[in-house]
C-alpha cells in the first residue's frame, strides 16, 4: 500500500513539473507589448482606459458611436500590444475592448466575447482579430450569430472551416500586410471560399505580419518597408471606412 501512495505521489509531482515547464515555456515565447503600446494605456481627455477580468477597455469619452469593437489577440501575443490600434479607434468614437485569453492564446476560448458583450451590456458590434485571433473571432461569429453583430474584420487572418462567414448577413473586411511572412498563403487563399462575396480586401504595402501590434519583431516573418505606425494608421483608416458604412446602413 506504502508502494502505491509512493508511486501516486511520484507521478502527481511528475505531472505539476511538467505543468509548471509548459507554462514557463509558453511564457518564455510570448510577445510583450512595447512601450509604444504601453503608452496608449493611460486614460486622456478623448477616451478613458480600464482593465477589467477579461479585457482592456477603450472607451470614447465624446461622441460614442453605436458600434463596439471587440479584439482578438494574435497567438502568444499580449493583447497590449494593440493598445495602439484601440486607442485610435477610441478617438474616433468607437468603444474597443482588447479580449484577454489564458496563456495569450484565444484557441482557449473562442466564445470569450460573450462573457464582456453581457458584462458590459453591449448592443451592436463587431469582432474580430489580428492572426490567431481572426480565425477564433470568425468561429465566435459562425456559432453564436445575432442580429447584434455587424462584421467581422481580419488583420493577417482567414476563417476555417468552423469559422465560415459566407452564410452570414454581416459585412467583413480582411487586411493583410504585403511583405506579411507568417501567415500561410495557402490557407490564406483557401479562407476566401468562406468569406462573403461581398467581403472587402486591402493589401497594406510594405507591412508585415508584426506590424498589426506593437511587440517587436516576429519569427518568420519578412521585413516591413514602412513603420509600425504607417502600417496601424492604415489600418485604422480602413476600419473607421468600413465601420462608418456599418454605421450608416443601420
Amino acid at each position: 500500500m506504502k508502494r502505491i501512495y509512493k508511486i501516486l505521489i511520484g507521478c502527481f509531482i511528475f505531472f505539476i513539473l511538467v505543468l509548471l515547464g509548459s507554462l514557463f515555456f509558453v511564457q518564455s515565447k510570448t510577445y510583450q507589448p512595447l512601450s509604444e503600446a504601453l503608452n496608449e494605456t493611460e486614460s486622456t481627455n478623448q477616451y478613458t482606459v480600464e482593465e477589467s477580468q477579461d479585457a482592456i477597455i477603450f472607451k470614447p469619452l465624446n461622441e460614442q458611436q453605436s458600434t463596439s469593437v471587440l479584439f482578438y489577440q494574435g497567438g502568444l501575443v499580449e493583447e497590449k500590444s494593440y493598445s495602439s490600434i484601440a486607442a485610435k479607434l477610441a478617438a474616433k468614437g468607437y468603444p474597443v475592448y482588447l479580449v484577454k485569453h489564458a496563456l495569450n492564446l484565444a484557441v482557449t476560448d473562442a466564445n470569450k466575447a460573450k462573457t464582456i458583450i453581457t458584462d458590459e451590456e453591449i448592443q451592436n458590434f463587431v469582432i474580430g482579430g489580428h492572426s490567431l485571433g481572426g480565425v477564433m473571432a470568425s468561429r465566435f461569429a459562425n456559432e453564436g450569430y445575432s442580429e447584434s453583430l455587424k462584421g467581422v474584420f481580419l488583420l493577417a487572418s482567414y476563417p476555417d472551416e468552423k469559422g465560415r462567414l459566407d452564410k452570414l448577413p454581416i459585412s467583413v473586411l480582411s487586411l493583410i500586410g504585403s511583405n506579411d511572412g507568417v501567415v500561410d498563403e495557402e490557407a490564406f487563399e483557401l479562407g476566401k471560399n468562406h468569406l462573403p462575396a461581398t467581403t472587402l480586401f486591402y493589401t497594406i504595402e510594405g507591412g508585415n505580419h508584426a506590424g498589426f501590434g506593437d511587440y517587436g519583431d516576429q519569427e518568420g516573418d519578412l521585413p516591413a518597408t514602412i513603420s509600425s505606425e504607417q502600417q496601424q494608421e492604415q489600418t485604422v483608416d480602413q476600419l473607421v471606412k468600413w465601420l462608418r458604412n456599418i454605421d450608416e446602413n443601420e
